[in-house]
């Protein structure tokens, strides 16, 4: 009787995953049936709002369907990210973001509105990013051991700027005083544009900041730069140490960042979508126009691939939110 019992409830579960199985695959077949919202959780001019407008016609032309970015700054990225976790899950909503959002923030924001690993499926990852520690002129300083015997001088004098609370700017700040031994005060701003107006005009003097938002400042004399995070040097800037060479041993970040969909999003539209964004950061002249203007290594993958950085970057950065004591300001 059992067995007689169990024997229409497996037909009716099987017959309802099929039923479900074909439904996702017709929707992936007709999608996109509109313009997909491209949400960029930094305001206009970031390093990511870049990239985004650099790929999105690219991916658009393919698709049939116009790419609009989208600018959804404030709370540490938070809004963005927030906006595409709760959008709907058909494929004509996604999303640009990077270490903040991603991985810094479960550990900084306690009220955080989204979990990463459980409410976003990850594309892809499109790239890092390296960072490079500027300051102005005027503080004079002239190396990151300048830098250090500066702030070791006066603890908790020297402000430095990041683009918001939990971002990768933040953290990676938060990092190098470790490393180092000093104190700095964080003053956090609403993305990179109103960060370096400061760190120019002098009122904040010392920052992180990446290649794509700095590098022309840097050129035109207004910051100095000391050194770059990353592990290596990087052809932008290949006389400029790395902090490492400079006087923290040991020292590297850089951010990274990638595409993300709403969770529930059909397997079949991030494939179609993963595919587009890897066939995309493998134009030759996608790839120079990154590296040269901004140094950024396209990395590319699969959507499992991205998910298990995101999950092992939570648990690096919220380790190092314990040990500092990093919060938000």
């Amino acid at each position: 009787m059992l067995k007689a019992i169990r024997s229409p409830l497996r037909a009716a579960l099987v017959i309802m995953i099929g039923a479900f199985l074909c439904c996702q695959a017709v929707q992936a077949q007709s999608w996109p049936t509109k313009p997909i919202r491209f949400i960029i959780p930094y305001p206009p001019g970031s390093g990511i709002d870049i990239i985004a407008r650099l790929l999105s016609p690219r991916i658009a032309e393919s698709l049939g369907q116009p790419l609009v970015v989208e600018n959804r700054p404030g709370a540490g990225a938070s809004i963005g990210v927030d906006a595409v976790a709760k959008g709907a899950p058909d494929g004509h909503i996604i999303g640009f973001a990077d270490t903040g959002p991603l991985a810094n923030n479960p550990a900084l924001y306690p009220d955080l509105p989204y979990a990463p690993m459980r409410d976003l499926a990850p594309i892809i990852q499109v790239g890092t990013l390296p960072f490079m520690l500027v300051v102005n002129p005027s503080l004079g300083v002239s190396s990151v051991k300048e830098l250090i015997a500066a702030a070791k001088l006066d603890p908790g004098k020297i402000n430095y700027a990041s683009v918001g609370n939990g971002s990768s700017v933040h953290l990676t700040t938060e990092l190098f005083k470790k490393q180092a031994g000093i104190d700095m005060t964080h003053i956090p701003y609403k993305g990179s544009a109103p960060a370096l107006i400061d760190v120019v005009s002098g009122r904040t003097p010392v920052m992180f900041v990446n290649l794509l938002s700095g590098l022309t400042l840097v050129k035109a004399g207004k910051l100095r730069v000391l050194a770059v995070a990353s592990g290596k040097r990087i052809a932008a800037l290949p006389d400029v140490p790395t902090v490492a060479e400079a006087g923290v041993p040991d020292y590297q970040s850089e951010a990274w960042m990638g595409i993300i969909a709403p969770a529930g999003t059909p397997a079949l539209i991030v494939k179609r979508l993963n595919a587009e964004f890897n066939r995309v950061l493998e134009i030759p002249g996608v790839r120079d126009q990154l590296l040269n203007q901004g140094g950024v290594q396209v990395v590319g993958g699969t959507p499992a691939q991205f998910s298990a950085l995101i999950d092992r970057e939570i648990k690096y950065w919220g380790k190092l939110v314990k040990e500092t004591g990093a919060h938000v300001d």
